[in-house]
């Protein structure tokens, strides 16, 4: 953007409350009109902030480990477990990552010491698979979800992306999220007005929290989630509709 100066900087950087005035946002030792958020699930922005993030009463982790292996499919692979979900993504030509969903109520083998084994231990099929695989990168992990804050603008600060609020990962559409929320905060500070992007925020996430929290609602007890993929197998074009309106 012609004017625009670009500074790289860590968020750890920003260890307190932004200071604001009328016409300006200082963080991080840096000053301007406005400071756009997004510094992900537990932004500690948004807890300089003041702004508090509900967590619902469904609580889900989420667990990834990146394997050197050779992909075997070019589509994110999910295979559904009856108390968690595995999801496989190639990232490279001799690389996967596999992330693992879970509730630790329904888990409890995820409290143990070695919590990603314990889990990946529940999915026989991709285990064998990787028997052979080494590590390509440490165990990551992140939760609780969801993430449900009170509010996203905060004077001349706005909060996007993650830090915006989450539902959770099982639909992966969390970079599509952020890019629609992201040009929803620029057309409103090119209004000049921040207070648009709340409302256009509830606008813009809503068909993916109420699809996405009617899922986890749903397949929470063991009957309809042991009929979930059954169904979806049955009613292809059901199916098919519900990922197109995740997709939109």
């Amino acid at each position: 953007m012609s004017g625009a100066r670009a500074i790289r900087r860590q968020h750890q950087d920003i260890a307190e409350r932004p200071f604001q005035d009328a016409v300006s946002v200082t963080a991080g030792g840096l000053r301007a009109r406005w400071l756009i958020a997004a510094d992900g699930l537990h932004s500690p922005l948004r807890r300089h902030l003041g702004v508090h993030a509900h967590h619902g009463g469904l609580r889900r982790f989420g667990i990834r480990h990146h394997w050197y292996v050779r992909p075997w499919t070019s589509a994110v692979e999910v295979t559904w477990g009856p108390h968690a979900e595995a999801y496989v993504t190639p990232v490279a030509a001799d690389q996967i990552g596999v992330a693992v969903l879970y509730r630790p109520e329904q888990s409890p083998a995820a409290a143990a010491q070695h919590a990603y084994d314990a889990l990946l231990s529940g999915f026989p099929a991709l285990r064998r698979r990787l028997a052979d695989a080494t590590a390509a990168s440490p165990v990551r992990g992140a939760g609780p979800m969801p993430q449900r804050p009170e509010r996203r603008v905060v004077g001349r600060v706005l909060l996007v992306g993650d830090s915006a609020g989450y539902e959770d990962a099982l639909t992966g559409e969390g970079i599509s999220l952020a890019l629609a929320q992201a040009q929803a905060a620029v057309d409103a500070l090119l209004a000049d007005a921040p207070h648009r992007y709340e409302r256009q925020w509830h606008r813009t996430t809503r068909r993916y929290r109420l699809l996405t929290r009617g899922l986890v609602r749903a397949t929470t007890r063991p009957a309809p989630r042991a009929l979930l993929v059954p169904a979806c197998r049955a009613a292809p074009t059901l199916f098919t509709g519900v990922v197109n309106q995740l997709a939109r």
